[in-house]
């Protein structure tokens, strides 16, 4: 099993692997260019990120900068809205419904390294999938750690750090982040 099979089935890997590090590199010239492509130049920021990121839906709107480790390993439904400074450390799945809106300063780590210092100090990590439902709200400076399933209906405050999954029709604040309110139907949809 190649080391990017490894990371992307969740087991522990190499992540100096020649194949990986080509393809971070690769991806953050990308993000680069992006990041450095003139805001009104529309055209080519879609280009760019058509060729980054899995864009599965329509009504997509990216606010550089932005960054990330592969861009493959990110999935995109419709009406997804992603402001100034968001990172995605994307070694293993990070996957957004339709309807997501993120707040500036967020990041989306699928990546950890190991408590063994010996594995850590050689390069080794693992990681675990993200998962994003529908109609989910990141208010600025949200932290989503490996693992983690954010359900539908999901307002995330700002500043929040995220460790474990988030039921549905929720708000959700802190660190670690916790629900604080279930919202109810009339709530949801008045």
């Amino acid at each position: 099993m190649n080391e990017k099979v490894k990371m992307i089935s969740g087991i522990i890997y190499d992540a100096n692997n020649s194949t990986l590090l080509k393809e971070r590199e690769y991806a953050k010239d990308l993000c680069f260019e992006f990041n450095n492509t003139k805001p009104s130049n529309t055209t080519s920021q879609e280009e760019i990120i058509n060729k980054l990121i899995k864009i599965k839906g329509n009504n997509v709107t990216v606010i550089a900068p932005l960054y990330c480790d592969y861009g493959y390993n990110i999935e995109i439904g419709n009406n997804f809205f992603c402001n100034h400074n968001t990172i995605f450390l994307d070694g293993n799945k990070i996957t957004f419904g339709d309807n997501v809106y993120i707040g500036c300063n967020c990041g989306f780590y699928t990546v950890n390294h190991p408590v063994n210092i010996t594995q850590r100090n050689i390069g080794l990590e693992i990681t675990k999938p993200i998962s994003i439902g529908n109609n989910v709200w990141f208010g600025s400076n949200v932290t989503v750690l490996p693992g983690v399933n954010i359900e539908d209906n999901v307002i995330i405050g700002a500043g929040s750090v995220v460790t474990k999954n988030i039921q549905k029709n929720s708000i959700a604040v802190g660190n670690p982040c916790k629900i604080i309110k279930v919202l109810t139907d009339e709530e949801l949809y008045g």
